[in-house]
């Protein structure tokens, strides 16, 4: 075996003990909060975030469209030196694609990754009672209703029309004042970008992503408007450091419904209803069904929209992309895997009922005064 193999198969061993290592530290959330996300990747984004904002475009998208060309380049080779059994260059080109994939894993935890096995959002916002009863989750969803109904009518033909910077800037301010507002939300320069690769997204029925990588929030900037803006705040939230998805919509939420924005306030007040009364109707589907009528017809009307936008886009490769990204999920602290989305009603219902003691305690405050 040649020198040259040899310290690659040095290198490898290398990058997965470093691997390993890191992974030890999964288990210590206390930890992985104190000296990564509340230290280092604070240094990331400061670093990162403001050099990347200086170009128009995707640098993620581009490295991903790169590295696709690269495999299957590789895949070509593989299959051309198998055949001419040339085996000492087809090691090399395993050798490499392993060097290539451990340098991968440990940059996307270093970069970003760890932020999944930080302390919970329910444990950070002392939202610590997040199991519920039916007729709870029936109240929220009420609630969440009534609050999408009454700002889809506060919505004027400006605000039907918003270009998508407008959105994006909008969205910004949002997640800065919720920065401001709780040390929970720390931000450094966030910036939402148009994806390159948006045609494919709609195939894999993704309306936005957050890239590890290179720390960008990128949006298919093709959905339908009233997904848009709490998409936007969706991908940021993971940008401050949110990893679980079920925490970054609730944290996207918390920042469009605190913002003057109307159509970012409508679009956080559907998804957060959509939400409860897609975990309604697997508990009381006539409660689920008798809530619906409340709904009113022109927000009925934008969620059939969106769900025919959606079903024009179905197939096998949403499916195949559906299942990966579940298993990745599962892998990295979401045992739920994709159904960690609709989990946001945990939080939403355990944020009204700490609400909701905060008035109660308010009132007899107020009254025992008197």
């Amino acid at each position: 075996m040649d020198k040259k193999l040899v310290r690659r198969f040095i290198i490898i061993g290398v990058l997965l003990l470093a691997i390993v290592l890191l992974m030890l530290l999964s288990n210590h959330p206390q930890t992985v909060e104190k000296f990564y996300s509340e230290g280092f990747y604070p240094w990331v984004c400061r670093i990162l975030h403001p050099v990347l904002n200086l170009f128009p475009f995707s640098v993620g998208d581009v490295i991903y469209i790169l590295v696709v060309g690269y495999f299957l380049y590789a895949a070509v080779q593989i299959v051309r030196l198998s055949l001419k059994r040339q085996w000492r260059r087809l090691i090399n080109i395993f050798v490499g694609l392993a060097i290539g994939v451990e340098a991968a894993i440990l940059i996307f935890y270093v970069f970003w990754g760890m932020n999944y096995f930080r302390p919970s959002m329910d444990e950070q916002l002392h939202l610590l009672d997040t199991s519920y009863t039916t007729q709870q989750l029936a109240d929220v969803s009420e609630r969440m209703i009534d609050s999408a109904n009454i700002s889809r009518m506060r919505l004027t033909g400006a605000d039907t029309t918003q270009i998508n910077d407008t959105i994006y800037s909008r969205a910004i301010a949002a997640i800065n004042a919720l920065s401001k507002d709780s040390a929970n939300f720390r931000t450094y320069s966030p910036a939402i970008k148009p994806s390159l690769i948006t045609p494919l997204l709609n195939y894999l029925t993704t309306s936005g992503y957050y890239n590890p990588f290179t720390t960008e929030a990128q949006l298919n900037y093709q959905v339908p408007l009233f997904e848009r803006p709490i998409t936007v705040c969706h991908e940021l939230s993971h940008q401050t450091g949110w990893g679980a998805e079920d925490e970054a919509s609730f944290a996207g939420f918390l920042a469009a419904i605190g913002s003057k924005d109307r159509l970012l306030r409508y679009s956080a007040w559907q998804m957060a209803m959509d939400e409860c009364m897609h975990a309604l109707r697997y508990r009381d589907t006539a409660e689920n069904n008798r809530l619906k009528r409340k709904i009113a017809a022109i927000v009925r009307y934008d969620i059939r929209n969106q769900r025919r936008y959606w079903l024009s886009f179905h197939g096998k490769l949403g499916r195949m992309s559906g299942a990966f990204y579940d298993d990745f999920l599962k892998v990295n602290n979401q045992p739920h895997g994709l159904d960690t989305y609709n989990q946001m009603v945990l939080l939403l219902v355990a944020w009204e009922k700490s609400r909701s003691q905060s008035t109660a305690d308010s009132l007899k405050s107020g009254a025992l005064s008197r």
